[in-house]
């Protein structure tokens, strides 16, 4: 398991690395740039630096986390990429199928193949399925994600690059939307950001606000309108999904600064899971504040 910083998930697994350029969104990729970081360390799974490479040994991998964990499928590549054997996705949705105590979240430019496959995989219930629009131009993949057969679908509009105008979001269950960082990051305008969010309001679709972006993205920061945008899937209605929210409701309870800090660092499937791995409603608050308490009394 590898963790990420990556604000709305918490690990990532990556069966197979490496991509190629398929449209605009991809000219200043991060994984393109971390891959070759990682050949260059001599990491073996980046022997072909960002050449498409299966790696059928990390397959079983999440079979083995017995934490519940929310996972990023192939942050290091494309899923659906033509150049991945149909037999290897296969194997990879078979994992997913029987890792039902995770969350798995797939996202894919190649909307087409997705399309075209989606018959042949089964979709359960914890695997959530994404594609990415970075511009008016590609706004065909929303259509192509919307009849999947995934319980969960989302967009994920990042890097945006242009105002999307109109959008159909029926049969959309979350979108999130962030600006480019890193070298070479393209602007974002605010009032793109705020035409989506209007939208997924007017539309009822949570929406998830991840980051302006910009070479310090970190300065930048992610607080629109002067409030952070959170929101879940409506599957997760009324669950503690984040650090922010949960923290609230800690503060207000008169723990110290220092408390808080140390929660910041717990892993965010605590906030949304018992012990057991069952979902954490809101009328549960006090269960899962005890929770913490009692991990916060263990790690002093």
């Amino acid at each position: 398991m590898a963790g990420t910083k990556i604000e709305w998930t918490e690990s990532t697994w990556n069966p197979v690395t490496g991509c190629t350029k398929v449209s605009p969104g991809c000219l200043n990729c991060y994984a393109e740039r971390m891959a070759k970081r990682l050949k260059a360390m001599g990491q073996p799974n980046y022997r072909n630096g960002f050449e498409v490479t299966c790696h059928p040994h990390v397959l079983e991998l999440p079979l083995r986390w017995k934490k519940p964990k929310m996972i990023f499928v192939n942050s290091m590549s494309d899923i659906f990429h033509e150049n991945i054997p149909q037999e290897f996705i296969f194997d990879i949705f078979s994992i997913m199928n029987k890792a039902t105590h995770h969350q798995f979240q797939i996202l894919t430019k190649r909307a087409k193949r997705l399309s075209d496959l989606s018959p042949l995989l089964r979709w359960t219930e914890n695997i959530w399925m994404g594609v990415t629009v970075e511009s008016a131009k590609y706004k065909d993949r929303i259509d192509y994600l919307r009849y999947t057969s995934a319980h969960i679908k989302f967009l994920s509009l990042e890097p945006l690059l242009d105002n999307l105008g109109q959008l159909n979001l029926s049969g959309i269950d979350w979108v999130i939307v962030g600006g480019e960082s890193g070298p070479g990051a393209r602007p974002i305008k605010a009032e793109w950001v705020r035409n989506i969010r209007e939208q997924c309001i007017e539309q009822d679709v949570p929406f998830f606000f991840k980051q302006w972006g910009g070479k310090n993205k970190k300065k930048a920061g992610r607080v629109l309108d002067g409030k952070i945008w959170s929101q879940m899937p409506s599957a997760f209605d009324g669950m503690i999904n984040f650090k922010e929210q949960i923290l609230q409701e800690i503060k207000k309870r008169g723990l110290s600064t220092s408390q808080a800090a140390l929660l910041a660092q717990m892993s965010p499937q605590i906030l949304y899971c018992l012990r057991d791995g069952k979902p954490v409603k809101s009328n549960n608050l006090e269960k899962i504040l005890n929770l913490l308490n009692a991990e916060l009394r263990f790690k002093q």
